[in-house]
């Protein structure tokens, strides 16, 4: 955990593996995630099967070069650390996908332990009550 979706238009394979790449570095520099941590899917927008919309808001002028990263995670994380993978996945999307600061919008969505299951239909975060 954390699974990680990054939408970008017209990125190509190396695109979007530098993107995976900068949003993983950054959620372990800042979090703590291990390097082992790794769920993403990673897709590519055309313009014409699919696509990305957007707009400048809030102050923000963005382009085609647009990024969005949605982050699932448990919740629980401070403020400052939230900030702080912000401002890491930008510095590192513009230095390995050479995608500029202000083209990437990032959530995060939190949940709790009960709310994963990694596989076996267990919740491996949460294990059952014992009876």
């Amino acid at each position: 955990m954390p699974l990680v979706r990054i939408d970008a238009l017209n990125a190509d394979g190396e695109r979007l593996q530098a993107l995976g790449r900068a949003v993983h570095e950054a959620l372990g520099e800042t979090l703590g995630f291990p390097p082992d941590d790794l769920f993403q899917v990673l897709t590519s927008h055309d313009g014409v099967r699919g696509t990305i919309r957007y707009d400048d808001y809030l102050g923000v002028r963005r382009d085609e070069g647009v990024v969005f990263v949605g982050i699932t995670l448990r919740a629980g994380r401070p403020d400052e650390q939230k900030r702080a993978l912000y401002r890491r996945i930008a510095e590192l999307a513009h230095a390995y996908a050479g995608t500029e600061p202000r083209n990437v919008l990032v959530t995060i969505t939190e949940n709790r332990s009960i709310d994963w299951s990694f596989g076996d239909g267990v919740a491996q975060y949460a294990p059952a009550e014992r009876v």
